[in-house]
């Protein structure tokens, strides 16, 4: 082999392993990102909860598993908010007039096994003998009348004479059962309402939604999920969903986080490669008072630094700081319209209407 042909060999092989060297460091670096301690990160998706509740590990904060639970100090502890009921702004209710007084088991026996009418839901609520108060019929209880409500509007559209006409037959059967007389509302009257209420409600619905792209290397589950929960979320109900709880259990989360639901649910979630996430504000639904477009502001500016992610709107064009100026701008302006027509963004009616 003359001394050329030894040279070029060389040169080649320097060249081969100028390549191998440079495809292995290129595929490590489009390799999707892990957690650094993911024996210590939750699993993406820990399976079902209820909507607008958040599955949390219990924590006994250094007490005893034995302990006695009346030696606990719960003071500091949220109180959960009290179930909604029904309301003449926003339901079609009729009240059904009672000659006896009727036990609970009684109401619940006669209650219908379906609580929706349509796509609208439906309740029951008893007069309560001793506390004078209105409430979803319960065992061991007396009623002195009963009233039977179904909500005008929801993100389903208003209701409708169809659905009208279901909610009396549901009624009459529930008045027949208990020995009462109802007193229905007219059915025309009612239908405009709904849909007055609807329009409103359509004029006033906001759903503020903004992507973390990758900049270079793609993310796994686990990574976002490690560096999302330094900001305080949590796994959700669904797949492909952490959630920012509210600062009062059962209460919708502030936030929520999206990404695709394939990767969360596959065999191997860490080698699912994500370039892109969504986080998404429900505004009536949240809270003024807890500041959740601040919030968002903050989740954005924090994951796209620590995540090395570009913030970009659905269609993927960067969102320059006065966008972010005139959207809060316009928040305040629907903030307090709703809070003029008494929906004030975050409270029952309020969430029961953007359902």
């Amino acid at each position: 082999m003359s001394t050329l042909q030894i040279s070029l060999a060389i040169a080649g092989g320097v060249v081969l392993a100028g390549v191998v060297t440079y495809n292995t460091w290129t595929s490590r670096r489009l390799l999707p990102k892990k957690p650094e301690n993911a024996a210590d990160t939750p699993a993406p998706h820990q399976g079902p909860s209820e909507p607008g509740e958040l599955r949390q590990e219990p924590s006994m904060d250094g007490v005893s598993a034995e302990a006695d639970a009346s030696s606990l100090d719960l003071s500091h502890l949220p109180t959960p908010e009290r179930k909604p009921g029904l309301d003449a702004m926003i339901d079609a209710i009729t009240v059904v007039d009672l000659d006896t007084l009727v036990s609970g088991e009684a109401a619940l026996a006669a209650t219908p096994p379906t609580r929706r009418v349509g796509s609208k839901p439906f309740a029951i609520e008893g007069l309560n003998v001793i506390s004078n108060d209105w409430e979803t019929p319960r065992i061991g209880e007396r009623y002195s009348a009963f009233q039977v409500g179904v909500q005008l509007a929801n993100r389903h559209g208003p209701l409708n004479k169809i659905e009208f006409s279901e909610f009396i037959v549901k009624s009459q059967a529930f008045a027949d059962a208990v020995g009462g007389e109802p007193e229905f509302p007219d059915m025309q009257a009612e239908v405009e309402r709904a849909r007055e209420i609807d329009q409103f409600a359509n004029d006033h619905d906001a759903k503020l939604s903004f992507f973390l792209r990758a900049r270079h290397a793609a993310w796994s589950p686990g990574y976002v999920l490690q560096n999302a929960a330094k900001l305080g979320f949590v796994p959700g109900a669904l797949p492909g969903r952490l959630a920012m709880p509210s600062s009062t259990p059962g209460l919708p989360p502030l936030l929520t986080l999206n990404y695709d639901a394939q990767a969360a649910l596959a065999e191997d979630p860490e080698e699912s490669a994500l370039r892109e996430i969504e986080l998404q504000l429900d505004v009536p639904l949240t809270r003024r008072e807890e500041q959740p477009f601040q919030r968002l502001c903050e989740a954005l500016q924090w994951l796209s630094q620590g995540m090395d992610g570009a913030v970009t709107d659905p269609e993927g064009r960067a969102v320059p700081e006065e966008v972010i100026l005139s959207i809060e701008r316009d928040l305040e302006q629907l903030y307090a319209a709703l809070e003029a027509y008494d929906l004030a963004a975050g409270s029952p009616q309020t969430r029961r209407l953007f359902s």
